[in-house]
């Protein structure tokens, strides 16, 4: 079966190496990642099988990594990846769902097999999909091994984006422009909300000229009138008002990168406050994102947007970015780097992130917000729609 894998063995041999070097400096012999988009970083396996237990194993002193999963996943591991086929190894189908066996217990066997029962192994302890019976089911099967939170290692290493990831990167920020501008267009009063994002979903998918859409990691965000005060809200099937604010917060990802977005829209002539707070909020992005350089700090991207606000007499409490990149459900976020008071990350040329500037209040709440990556000239937009209140007369 023929199969485009994204990236060539080399890309994922210096992905491994990498992470190595990391392993090393954290003093692991052993790595047990569950993480299905640093699964996928690290070999290129995809398909959906993440809500079963299932896992990659890096070993210090082995070459390449190991596939762990359930047996009828196997096959797409050999499709996506190239992991030889002694290292991919499926577990017992009676193991899944089972009321006290776990999938785990026969990846203690694994690494009891490969002589690796005494090993310093990390985990990821705050990864979506590493439950607490699974931890439970390999402390209890390796007995001699020493255990530790890898601390996202694997989602750090991912942090400085390569030019082949960025290639994906920008491919994603055209499809979600292309998305985002056909969303628009649809916001009219009387349109149901539930009929602008089928259409969003389309869009996300067909992709431009021949560069198909993947599934993203969050559904489209749609929020109307007094929801607009609150971020994660979907779509109804209620008909859009004859005036008031929308805002959508959407994505568009290639070969699973993402680039998300969100605009705000004012059905009729807004309100002067509301005008006055879009407006902030497009001069504190833009002069964020001119300050988003090698050599500067998360936290003092974050103060240059927060001089703005404060300017205006606004303030944002939460976080105003965060980084982005290869992700599945439920989140497109990398659990990393943070644009926010306090977060020293130093920005390299390479990294992206998602310049989340909402601002929600207690009725409303307006966001103009942006992906970007980092580079000697500042943030470079990877997406291209109008930054403004867009008003739909």
């Amino acid at each position: 079966m023929f199969y485009d894998k994204p990236f060539g063995p080399a890309e994922y041999e210096s992905r491994i190496s990498k992470v190595k070097r990391r392993m090393e400096a954290s003093g692991f012999d052993l790595l047990i990642c569950q993480d299905p988009a640093s699964m996928n970083w690290l070999t290129g396996f995809d398909g959906w099988s993440f809500y079963t237990p299932q896992a990659v194993i890096i070993c210090l002193s082995e070459t390449g990594p190991i596939w762990f999963g359930r047996a009828q996943d196997a096959k797409s591991a050999q499709i996506t990846t190239d992991i030889p086929t002694c290292d991919i190894i499926g577990y017992s189908e009676p193991l899944v769902h089972h009321p006290s066996k776990h999938p785990f217990d026969e990846l203690c066997d694994l690494i009891q097999t490969r002589g690796w029962a005494s090993a310093r192994i990390g985990v990821e302890m705050d990864a979506h999909y590493y439950t607490a019976r699974a931890h439970r089911h390999l402390v209890a099967g390796l007995p001699n091994a020493r255990f530790a939170d890898s601390r996202e290692l694997v989602n750090w290493a991912r942090l400085v984006k390569s030019e082949a990831e960025l290639v994906y990167m920008r491919e994603a920020g055209r499809n979600v422009s292309s998305t985002m501008k056909k969303a628009i267009a649809n916001v009219k009063p009387g349109r149901k909300q539930y009929e602008i994002v089928a259409d969003v979903y389309h869009s996300q998918i067909t992709g431009l000229d021949g560069k198909y859409g993947d599934y993203t990691s969050i559904c489209p965000l749609m929020q109307v009138g007094e929801g607009t005060s609150t971020p994660h809200l979907t779509w109804s099937g209620e008909p859009l008002p004859a005036s008031g604010l929308v805002v959508m917060e959407l994505a568009a990802a290639r070969r699973h990168y993402h680039t998300p977005l969100t605009r705000t829209l004012h059905l009729g002539t807004p309100s002067s406050h509301i005008a006055r707070l879009a407006a902030t909020i497009v001069e504190g992005g833009d002069a964020a994102l001119s300050a988003a350089r090698p050599g500067v700090t998360c936290s003092d991207v974050e103060r240059v947007w927060q001089a703005v606000l404060r300017r205006d007499g606004f303030e944002k409490l939460s976080r105003v970015g965060y980084s982005i990149g290869l992700n599945y459900p439920p989140d497109w976020g990398e659990r990393t780097a943070s644009l926010r008071d306090g977060d020293t990350t130093v920005l390299e040329e390479g990294m992206c992130f998602h310049f989340q500037s909402g601002v929600w209040l207690a009725e409303y709440g307006v966001a103009v917000s942006e992906p970007f990556v980092v580079t000697d000239k500042g943030g470079e937009r990877l997406s291209n729609v109008d930054r403004e209140l867009i008003v739909i007369d």
